[in-house]
């Protein structure tokens, strides 16, 4: 699983067109041409472009791009189903109790020099990606190791003649599990290309490392999606266009540019100036949007989840991972989180109430309805009278117990208004309850490097600020990298043998309903336990920045394809009208 903040997300799902929209009552014809310009968040230039993505390199624009260049293995409609139409493979067959995955390759997709994409390609990537995980001395690390039991739960991936793959895993597992988590980080090169030392790994990730942010470099030019590099202007622009050799949908625009943009104020200079035509409008921009008349405004989600960070950890500052620690504690911090007031107020009602891992928008087959009602809804004075019944008492206005004060320093993104007014209210809400918490903004990129678990006593609570956690490119929505006890990403340090137990069972194999069974015995705990505090899921942009998308009018498709499992950007489908 992946920190979505830096893979800062795209468009969202569920688009829901909102009044005050621009519109046309002229009747506009799609028409092949024309150029669409893409606007890129701040800090989020792509800097990695072959499809196997180093620890460093798992951001939006990263992944989009490439996911324009190199077709996936396996593709994930909207409905987090796999679409065997527009996959490099036709057909997986299961046996051996979900141990053994034999895939056939189709042969609609070629290269753009006219090769086929064989078993051999899959093989190739696969190797590398073990050996970016496994060796000691590798120049870069697999930034997806870890999720879809990369690489430790593989046994073997081996090419039966050009068209057949066979992977063989160590133990049996669920098939939802491992198709979309772990067959899906796969997304071939030609090894005829980039195969340049076959007999020494070590030299191989090296060449990959040293064209990374090389996308002029000859070895980009053959390639599988459906548009290829044109041209760049390093933190400026980077203009796609189409692979007229593209086996699927063919695009029809002519330019698909995606820009660099320094800020939000100059992002919505280029929607108002149609400069930009696809980009966002923060939800601190909301008064301006009647400057956007030729604009069509949405508010989608993507499929993931919000929340803020306590440090349970006992070496936390000020004592107060223990504090932390305690699940009345965590409760009554919930409830002192206004969810729809947040969403109402601060978000101009787009949003939902989260109170678990998978959110109820966009709609999945994988969210329990049972968790629409919240454990613990917005009620400071419950939260209070629970720290209460726990020997907590007010002094000055702090709970505190045994000389310990329920005080502590919550960090949060700065630069964002919205993200401060968020906190501010909360910061309110709880000191109803009489708990007292102090702001403090710091870059996310110092947040993402500070509040971790590797070294817990420089922080106390942290809050992303409202871009979240997304299932990329762990479609499933497991906790395993995220909740159990020493996960990789597991900041809170949370840690529950109970958990751990019903994250592993939905790994393991058995039948549609037992697999479901699981997920919702799995949401059901993560909800009631509260490893992290459960925020708000809200509508971001093709940037992952939280707000609205927009898009020109004259632009189509944007919204009728987008995907809310993979927010990749389907632009063969759009189209410009005239």
């Amino acid at each position: 699983m992946i920190k979505r903040i830096g893979v800062v997300t795209l468009m969202l799902a569920g688009s829901v067109i909102l009044a005050g929209c621009g519109t046309t009552t002229s009747v506009a014809k799609s028409h092949s041409g024309g150029t669409v310009v893409i606007a890129e968040a701040p800090d989020s230039p792509p800097n990695w472009f072959p499809p196997i993505l180093s620890s460093t390199a798992y951001t939006a624009i990263n992944e989009q791009i490439q996911y324009l260049l190199y077709r996936p293995l396996i593709y994930l409609n909207a409905q987090n189903q796999v679409d065997y139409a527009k996959s490099l493979v036709k057909r997986i067959v299961v046996t051996n109790n979900g141990t053994t995955y034999t895939l056939t390759m189709s042969h609609k997709y070629r290269w753009s020099n006219g090769r086929p994409v064989t078993a051999q390609d899959v093989v190739f990537f696969w190797n590398i990606i073990k050996d970016a995980s496994t060796l000691k001395n590798s120049p870069w690390v697999y930034g997806a190791a870890g999720s879809g039991g990369v690489p430790n739960d593989w046994k073997s991936v081996t090419a039966k003649g050009p068209n057949t793959v066979v992977i063989v895993l160590k133990n049996p597992s669920n098939p939802q599990w491992f198709i979309r988590n772990g067959l899906s980080q796969i997304s071939p090169i030609p090894e005829s290309i980039w195969n340049k030392d076959p007999h020494n790994p070590i030299r191989e990730l090296r060449f990959i490392a040293s064209v990374a942010n090389s996308p002029t470099n000859p070895v980009y030019r053959v390639v599988d999606g459906p548009f290829r590099f044109k041209s760049w202007q390093p933190n400026n622009y980077w203009e796609l266009v189409p692979n007229q050799a593209f086996g699927g949908h063919k695009a029809s625009i002519r330019k698909l540019i995606f820009q660099y943009e320094t800020s939000s104020a100059s992002e919505f200079v280029g929607l108002r100036n149609g400069t930009v035509s696809v980009g966002y409008l923060p939800p601190s921009m909301w008064g301006a949007r009647n400057k956007l008349p030729d604009d069509v405004r949405t508010a989608s989600y993507l499929f993931g989840m919000n929340f803020m960070i306590p440090n349970l950890s006992p070496k936390a500052p000020g004592g107060i991972g223990p504090v932390f620690s305690q699940l009345y504690v965590r409760q009554a911090l919930e409830m002192g989180i206004d969810q729809p007031g947040i969403i109402k107020t601060l978000y101009h009602g787009a949003g939902v109430v989260s109170d678990g891992p998978i959110p109820p928008k966009p709609k999945t087959s994988f969210f329990d309805p049972a968790l629409l009602h919240a454990p613990y809804p917005f009620d400071p004075a419950a939260g209070k009278a629970l720290l209460e019944a726990h020997g907590w008492h007010e002094v000055n206005g702090v709970m505190t117990k045994h000389g310990q004060k329920l005080a502590f320093t919550v960090t949060y993104m700065a630069g964002s208004t919205t993200a401060t007014r968020v906190m501010e209210l909360i910061k309110s809400d709880w000191a109803q309850e009489g708990i007292s918490a102090t702001l403090q903004t710091m870059p996310i990129n110092e947040i993402l490097a500070t509040a971790v678990q590797s070294d817990p006593t420089k922080w106390q609570m942290a809050y992303w600020g409202g871009a979240g956690w997304t299932y990329q490119v762990d479609y499933y929505p497991t906790g395993g990298e995220l909740f159990a006890t020493n996960a990789a990403e597991n900041d809170s340090g949370y840690s529950s043998p109970v958990l751990d137990h019903l994250i592993q069972s939905t790994y393991e194999s058995g039948t549609p309903s037992q697999i479901k069974a699981r997920m919702d015995a799995y949401q059901v705990f993560m909800a009631k336990n509260l490893p992290v505090l459960w925020m708000p899921w809200l509508p971001q942009g093709y940037a992952r920045m939280i707000g609205f998308n927009e898009h020109n009018k004259d632009v189509r498709g944007t919204v009728s394809t987008f995907n809310p499992v993979t927010n990749f950007p389907y632009a063969n489908y759009w189209t410009v009208t005239s």
